[in-house]
């Protein structure tokens, strides 16, 4: 009896052990927030903990850290979430209240609900909608989410924004007539029918974006490395 007493010990000891180096495991995301229609963030890496105590790396974690991390005042006066009859929800970004109106998108695929997990490397973009009538803000994305290059380089992307089928699921639409912006300054580039641009990267270019007099897009962010 007293040696199987020390063999589940040990083993329970084992597992312990195990636990803890799974809980150390490095999970990094890119984070970026928009409000007011321009971006707050952008792709603000953040080392991922289980702020909620839920034994999953989350979306809501991310939210919470990126908050706790860059908002003036922390996660506590920036963010907040709550359960509803729809699950965990967002009550707050970015300081903004709006009666529950935000999207989240995870590698540019709509993300399901703020206990989805999250893995190492992933790009989770939140939005706070700044149309809360028709709610037409449209979430856009460029084919490449970050770019090496340097000045004088040439550069072509593709922009797509998410619409919707007969069948209400998501789909990809080329983007044409948007107007290419270096760190929130227009230039004289404009997006295709196919949704591509091409254009010559110029000094000091931290992302490159879009705006659009016919859509009311979600910021599409491309990050210059």
């Amino acid at each position: 009896m007293k040696k199987l007493f020390t063999l589940v010990l040990a083993a329970l000891m084992l597992l312990s052990v195990c636990a803890v180096a799974s809980a150390e495991e490095t999970v990094t995301v890119y984070v970026t927030i928009s409000a007011l229609g321009a971006p707050m963030t952008i792709a603000e890496p953040i080392e991922l903990t289980d702020v909620d105590g839920d034994n999953a790396l989350t979306v809501n974690d991310a939210l919470y850290l990126i908050h706790e991390d860059g908002f003036e005042g922390g996660a506590e006066a920036g963010y907040a979430s709550a359960n509803s009859d729809y699950g965990l929800m967002i009550t707050k970004l970015w300081g903004i209240e709006n009666g529950g109106s935000y999207g989240y998108y995870v590698n540019d695929a709509m993300a399901y609900s703020l206990t989805d997990p999250l893995n190492d490397g992933d790009r989770l973009n939140a939005f706070a909608y700044s149309d809360l009538e028709t709610w037409s803000d449209t979430y856009a994305y460029f084919d490449k989410a970050f770019v090496e290059a340097a000045a004088g380089d040439e550069i072509t992307l593709t922009l797509c924004m998410v619409g919707w089928d007969e069948n209400y699921m998501p789909v990809s639409i080329p983007l044409a007539g948007a107007v290419i912006t270096f760190d929130g300054v227009a230039t004289e580039y404009v997006t295709g029918e196919d949704g591509s641009v091409t254009f010559t990267l110029p000094e000091s270019v931290s992302y490159i974006s879009a705006v659009s007099e016919t859509v009311n897009l979600v910021p599409p962010i491309c990050t210059v490395k």
